[in-house]
């Protein structure tokens, strides 16, 4: 449902797989993201490989960042990506940061500051996670994350740990 009185806003999406075919997961996303009505690819990040959060019993991820224009109220933006995660095979468990086919998460959302019971916008740890702030780096290395500060202020505070950009 769009609302015509709130103009375009970029927005920014993370997406991870480590099931399924991950990085083919991913890029089925991304397709699928930018058939939203509403919504146009600005930008896309490489892939990039990391490991687990949260037990460490499950297969490494591929996750990327991509940028939105979305003329979207952030909770239907959320509502889409949610339906898409489901169409490509998400079952949600109790089991927190457990292994996906798709995680698809609003990091960023133009300059607003979102509390909602379904959406924290910025992305809770979004500034402690290296598996979004890199790829995010790589595609807006000039971004001012609301409330958090400059990306690289916030990369130059979070290892790599183990992440790779594949190619």
């Amino acid at each position: 449902m769009k609302n015509s009185e709130i103009d375009w806003v970029a927005a920014y999406i993370g997406l991870g797989s480590n099931l399924a075919n991950p990085a083919e997961q991913i890029k089925s996303a991304r397709t699928a993201i930018t058939q939203i009505a509403g919504v146009k690819e600005l930008a896309f990040s490489s892939l990039y490989h990391s490991l687990p959060m949260g037990p460490k019993d499950q297969p490494d991820y591929v996750n990327a960042v991509m940028c939105v224009a979305t003329d979207l109220p952030p909770m239907d933006l959320l509502r889409c990506l949610q339906r898409i995660e489901n169409d490509q095979g998400r079952i949600r468990k109790a089991e927190r940061w457990g292994a996906r086919t798709l995680d698809l998460d609003v990091l960023i959302y133009g300059d607003q500051l979102i509390e909602l019971p379904d959406l924290s916008v910025p992305h809770p740890g979004l500034a402690e996670r290296a598996f979004v702030l890199y790829p995010l780096y790589e595609i807006a290395p000039h971004i001012r994350v609301p409330g958090k500060g400059d990306i690289a202020d916030l990369l130059a505070q979070c290892s790599m740990n183990g992440l790779k950009r594949l190619d």
